[in-house]
């Protein structure tokens, strides 16, 4: 997109999603930063609703952001979620957070181009994408299991222990 020399910010928002595996649907929020409190907002949003708020557990999958990193952040889950959990994912690992995945989506599909002229525009479309994702999004059907996992162990173990070792001269 062209902008003129008198293009000004009109301001940012902080996209925010809770991404459920079992049911493959979104829940999201804009928020106008980051931080504890908008991330409280979501978790107050998932887990006062079904099936979060009567779950036995509810596991919270998150990266290391500011907002839900170290110990802190699992106490203050604790505290006003009992039945929530909060797990941290590895650092440098935020291709295993499902979240993140569904951020790339919408960036593909709704925030490309950057044409907006307001933050309104830029809330109600990732709205309208949540609405729409929700209505087709379909669960993952894993076919790799457990005992797939422990063959190809077992198999990649052998042939590195099978194959003849060579000194370096």
């Amino acid at each position: 997109m062209r902008i003129e020399h008198d293009y000004r910010r009109g301001g940012a928002l902080a996209c925010l999603a809770a991404w459920d595996a079992h049911r493959a649907q979104v829940a999201g929020r804009c928020e106008h930063t980051t931080g504890i409190a908008p991330f409280s907002r979501l978790v107050g949003q998932v887990m006062t609703t079904e099936p979060y708020a009567s779950a036995d557990r509810v596991f919270w999958i998150v990266d290391n952001g500011s907002s839900h990193r170290g110990g802190a952040s699992v106490r203050r889950m604790t505290k006003a979620w009992p039945n929530a959990h909060l797990i941290h994912l590895p650092a440098h690992a935020s291709w295993l957070d499902q979240a993140e995945i569904y951020f790339s989506v919408v960036r593909r599909k709704t925030l490309t181009p950057n044409d907006f002229t307001s933050l309104d525009q830029i809330r109600d479309r990732l709205a309208a994408f949540e609405a729409r994702y929700n209505a087709i999004a379909r669960p993952f059907s894993w076919k790799f299991t457990r005992t797939d996992l422990n063959d190809l162990l077992h198999r990649i173990d052998a042939r590195n222990n099978a194959q003849p070792h060579t000194r370096a001269a």
